[in-house]
């Protein structure tokens, strides 16, 4: 499975917003474009940070669907005119789990 780990920091005071937004909005947006996606994540050392994570089968099924995704309207026109305002800086990394990697049940405990 290859992740992206995903590292925002957020325009001061706009982290409820942007929590907000993903959980109502861009989440959604994202699973209805085949991703699967974990967070968001409040960073508990900075007030203006959140991590999340989203998932793919393979390196080909990332580059497709994110194209997809970032080339068509539901981006274009519903999430990146809201959601960019509030992030000052983004950054990912793309990872590859390895044979032992335990998965998530998809629920908040462990």
């Amino acid at each position: 499975m290859i992740l992206e780990m995903r590292r925002y920091t957020l325009n001061p005071g706009q982290r409820e917003a942007f929590i907000r937004f993903f959980e109502e909005v861009n989440r959604t947006a994202l699973r209805e474009a085949g991703m699967l996606v974990f967070g968001p994540m409040r960073d508990l050392e900075d007030p203006n940070k959140v991590h999340w994570m989203r998932a793919f089968e393979s390196l080909e099924q990332r580059e497709t669907i994110k194209q997809a995704f970032y080339d068509g309207p539901i981006w274009t026109q519903e999430v990146e005119p809201l959601v960019m305002p509030l992030i000052a800086h983004y950054e990912a990394s793309v990872v590859e789990t390895t044979e032992g990697f335990e998965g998530f049940a998809g629920t908040a405990t462990l």
